[in-house]
């Protein structure tokens, strides 16, 4: 099984991607790990892409990628059997990231290798910058290049539903 998974920051993106891939028992990939190192340092594009291209053709049997990095190795979507687009609300996303940054301040998480920041720049990334016509055309772009199944939740019990039906 392949999948990919997109969406708005703080839509729970790499939480169920964890959940996918204990459940199908197949290597997650977040892509926040690809582009950031260090103190927030970001790898070219060309960097992220060959890691990206490197777990593919090492997990030919099955994997779940988490992020919604467009340009990065877009031939994910092609390959995936499940794409799913986490389209949430806006102020969910954005009360979800400031739990986040609360509950992991102090320590990173498995998901992004830098220490969780909650600042003017992101809040207003999770609420416009991230919300344009633009950057959802993208979403829904790559989630048609997908020749798997496709999905859209709109929120968390809708996933859990799905999840639940996989169990």
């Amino acid at each position: 099984m392949k999948i990919q998974i997109i969406g708005y920051s703080g839509s729970g993106k790499s939480t169920l991607a964890k959940k996918l891939g204990v459940i199908y028992n197949i290597p997650v990939l977040h892509l926040d790990n690809t582009k950031f190192y260090g103190d927030w340092q970001e790898r070219t594009a060309e960097e992220q892409t060959a890691i990206v291209k490197d777990f593919l053709n090492n997990n030919k049997n099955g994997w779940v990628i988490d992020g919604s990095y467009s340009s990065i190795c877009p031939e994910r979507f092609e390959e995936s059997d499940i794409t799913i687009y986490m389209n949430f609300n806006r102020f969910k996303c954005f009360w979800s990231a400031y739990k986040r940054y609360w509950k992991h301040r102090k320590v990173n998480r498995d998901s992004c290798p830098c220490r969780d920041k909650f600042d003017f720049s992101f809040a207003t990334w999770i609420l416009f910058r991230g919300r344009t016509k633009k950057r959802k055309q993208q979403h829904l772009d790559n989630l048609n290049k997908t020749k798997g199944k496709k999905y859209i939740f709109k929120n968390r019990k809708q996933v859990n539903k799905f999840v639940d039906t996989l169990k």
